[in-house]
């Protein structure tokens, strides 16, 4: 990479920083993609219950949103488009599966727990997203 990182990624170990980050976000990513088609029945009954229209073709789409955004932000591959792919998935999904406000009582805190969590991917999927157009260190660099 030459030794050029992003503007906010400067100083000491930031590259390598920011590679833990892409190889432990990317991962996280890539197995709930993976998990999208293992679990492809119950994944799409969830979604039928939650009124996702087309759900048995929505599940896999969407896993592989998210197979493509963990691999692209793993491996640094058009990163901007893998970014784009986990914001767009999360802006969606997040308020449709995860909405706390409108479940039993009993159901609120799972549900609040995995939309807050997708709030805080979404986060840092932005983040990544910011940092797409710079140049990354110990990527393979397609797209960047």
């Amino acid at each position: 990479m030459n030794g050029v990182t992003p503007l906010f990624l400067s100083g000491p170990g930031a590259s390598e920083a920011f590679l833990v980050a892409r190889v432990l976000f990317g991962v996280v990513l890539a197995f709930m993609g993976l998990n999208h088609f293992q679990n492809a029945d119950s994944m799409s009954g969830y979604a039928e219950m939650k009124g996702v229209p087309a759900a048995s073709l929505a599940v896999p789409f969407t896993g592989g949103m998210l197979l493509f955004g963990g691999l692209g932000i793993l491996l640094g591959v058009f990163p901007v488009l893998a970014a784009g792919a986990i914001v767009a998935f999360l802006v969606v999904t997040t308020p449709l599966m995860h909405d706390f406000w409108a479940v039993p009582e009993d159901q609120q805190q799972d549900e609040m727990t995995a939309f807050l969590k997708n709030v805080a991917m979404l986060g840092a999927a932005l983040a990544f997203l910011a940092a797409g157009s710079a140049e990354w260190a110990y990527a393979v660099g397609v797209g960047l």
